[in-house]
């Protein structure tokens, strides 16, 4: 299986920007996505990106994240900036099959903690 490595979940002010990374153990086709859970509340897509480059973005980032990927280093990253003390909540990176594939998975990271202070 899939594993993945997150880093640059921290402490911010409101307005303030912070780069979240996720590396996978291995390269593949799938889709990579960044996924958040506040406290109380269910996980939600915040944004995703095919080997391709198609993006999709949940309506609440659309202008403030942005993720990417390179696919020589395995990575994804999700650049935030304009946060919000909305924001908070643990992000978790998520590889999973495209919906045209035969086989699905999904695989997560550990989850990254990001804090928006006001």
């Amino acid at each position: 299986q899939v594993q993945l490595v997150e880093s640059g979940g921290g402490l911010v002010q409101a307005g303030g920007s912070l780069r979240l990374s996720c590396t996978a153990s291995s390269s593949t086709g799938s889709i990579l996505g960044w996924y958040r859970q506040a406290p109380g509340k269910q996980r939600e897509l915040v944004a995703d990106i095919s080997v391709g480059g198609n993006t999709n973005y949940a309506d609440s980032v659309k202008g403030r994240f942005t993720i990417s990927r390179d696919n020589g280093k395995n990575t994804v990253y999700l650049q935030m900036v304009s946060l919000k003390p909305e924001d908070t909540a643990v992000y978790y990176c998520n590889a999973r099959a495209p919906r045209y594939w035969s086989t699905q998975y999904n695989y997560w990271g550990q989850g990254t903690q990001v804090t928006v202070s006001s």
